[in-house]
């Protein structure tokens, strides 16, 4: 029988994705180095929030984060679990729909303001269509996790970093590998040697623009970007793009005798076959998976 293994788009076995959040005008010079490398980012906003001075107009959405994906970030950015259940729900609600008016595309990603999450606020999202939850959406809501280091190097992990590359196994709470002033370089020189094709691996930033202006650091993600961009073993994708790939993956009609498999799917999924070819699988076809 044959051995059968997913694959990212192209045969791919490593994807990269980043998060960026609140909407702020310092998103502008961060999508033009995504653009350069060839990065693929979700950027969280918030609809209700309003400043010219400090965020990027509502008009400029479509035109500015083409190419990447929107996702809500709250009406107001309230701490949710702070807040009383009608409250959450048009949060949310008002978010999605007004988003969607502007951007004319369905919106179904969210980053938790302030990394304030609960079973309440899962349950209402998931009502709402949403498919992911970003966990720790806020770097100030952050603790410091005492007498534990990364794996990375000796600096503590800060809670809400997974400091791992392994797949989420629930979307609904999905933990970033590491925050951008969290030895981001580090971790991105790992992801690069990462050899062994028999798992799949990814790898989640996440940050708010705004903090490499006050930082004074920008150099951190555009030496990132340039080391990590370009890669022809890296799946470059946003957030959502990597809830639909596996649930397209999920989808797929295996034969009993694993020799054939239907995709039912709009878009391709790719498998590896007995380790030594890769199989795109058509949307809407049948296809013979060779021995």
């Amino acid at each position: 029988m044959n051995r059968v293994y997913k694959c990212f788009p192209g045969g791919k076995f490593k994807v990269l994705t980043l998060s960026y959040d609140d909407g702020k005008i310092e998103d502008r010079r961060l999508v033009d180095i995504f653009n350069k490398y060839g990065i693929r980012a979700t950027f969280n906003v918030n609809s209700g929030l309003k400043n010219p001075e400090v965020r990027i107009d509502p008009d400029e959405w479509q035109s500015l984060y083409e190419g990447h994906e929107i996702a809500l970030h709250t009406v107001t950015h309230p701490t949710l679990n702070r807040c009383g259940r009608y409250e959450i729900i048009r949060e949310l609600l008002e978010d999605k729909t007004a988003i969607e008016k502007i951007i004319k595309k369905p919106v179904r990603g969210l980053a938790l303001p302030n990394g304030a999450g609960n079973e309440c606020i899962t349950s209402i999202t998931s009502d709402l269509g949403i498919k992911y939850i970003r966990q720790a959406a806020d770097q100030y809501a952050l603790v410091k996790a005492a007498q534990t280091y990364s794996k990375v190097s000796d600096g503590p992990i800060l809670l809400g970093d997974e400091n791992g590359f392994s797949m989420p196994t629930d979307y609904m709470n999905w933990i970033p590998t590491c925050h951008h002033n969290h030895n981001i370089k580090e971790f991105g020189k790992k992801f690069i040697k990462l050899s062994k094709k028999q798992y799949l691996y990814m790898m989640y930033v996440w940050g708010h623009s705004f903090e490499f202006s006050k930082n004074d650091n920008w150099e951190i993600i555009e030496e990132f970007c340039e080391m990590i961009g370009g890669r022809d073993d890296i799946w470059y994708a946003t957030n959502i793009e990597i809830v639909d790939y596996n649930e397209a993956f999920d989808r797929l009609q295996f034969f009993a005798d694993n020799e054939y498999v239907y995709n039912p799917s709009a878009f391709s999924v790719w498998v590896a076959v007995n380790n030594t070819s890769i199989v795109e699988i058509h949307g809407g076809e049948t296809v013979k998976l060779k021995n």
